[in-house]
């Protein structure tokens, strides 16, 4: 992978590829390992950028707890793109990479070209529901300070790239400043994007599936694509349908 400094921060990126470019954006606790499926297929008709982010694989874990934040994810994805001398491109990525990319989409509207949305919320408007989630992250967050590394969990795209990760402590400080909300934001900017969106969530991600279908009804003329077989990780849990769903969509949309 290539290495990009921001600040003293290394951060972790790999280009795949021509044509146009695809920026994708792993889940919490996973890395860019879990998108091989999706470089190896999309390749060969456009470039696919993929990335570490801080606190995960091979990218840096700071020590500092405000090295991690939204603000930060999203200038490390600008950055990347620059560094590549890309002015625009699709904007994608799973769970806690999905969010982000709604976060890029609100402070770089301009920079994109379409939105793919997978297996991720847009954020909770309501306090006492962000309260909650983010009393989730924190255990996560615990759990990597107390058990180390043995606390990914099994998901599969944790799973898949599991022992590229080299600091609990990252995951932990990636949770807390990552991970956790802060405001509402996010969420109420849905209903002015106006770049083709794809949301695809697997059949089987129910916890994901009512804020797809939120995401469906507010961003105008989204497109809600379920994946049947498929949980959390449908990219890899359906590989075949996962990547059809992405390449008919950008086929639709002339990019």
């Amino acid at each position: 992978m290539d290495i990009l400094m921001r600040d003293g921060v290394r951060i972790a990126y790999e280009a795949t590829g021509t044509g146009t470019p695809i920026l994708l954006t792993h889940g919490y606790s996973a890395t860019a390992g879990m998108w091989r499926g999706q470089v190896a297929a999309f390749a060969p008709r456009y470039r696919v950028i993929t990335w570490d982010m801080r606190g995960h694989g091979a990218s840096d874990s700071p020590a500092a707890l405000d090295e991690y934040s939204e603000a930060k994810t999203v200038g490390d994805m600008t950055a990347i793109l620059d560094a590549l001398g890309i002015e625009r491109a699709v904007i994608g990525g799973l769970s806690l990479g999905g969010y982000m990319s709604l976060a890029f989409h609100l402070a770089h509207p301009d920079r994109c070209l379409a939105l793919i949305l997978c297996d991720t919320g847009p954020g909770y408007r309501n306090p006492q529901a962000r309260d909650a989630w983010n009393e989730t992250a924190e255990k996560r967050a615990v759990a990597f300070e107390t058990q180390g590394l043995a606390a990914l969990g099994r998901s599969p795209e944790v799973v898949a790239t599991a022992a590229s990760h080299r600091s609990a402590q990252g995951l932990a400080s990636a949770a807390r400043g990552m991970l956790k909300q802060f405001d509402a934001r996010v969420i109420d900017h849905l209903p002015d994007i106006r770049v083709p969106t794809l949301i695809i969530v697997g059949e089987n991600d129910t916890p994901y599936i009512p804020g797809s279908q939120y995401m469906a009804a507010k961003i105008p003329g989204a497109r809600l694509v379920m994946i049947p077989g498929a949980g959390h990780a449908a990219n890899i849990d359906q590989p075949a349908a996962f990547n059809k769903a992405v390449l008919d969509f950008l086929a639709e949309h002339g990019l």
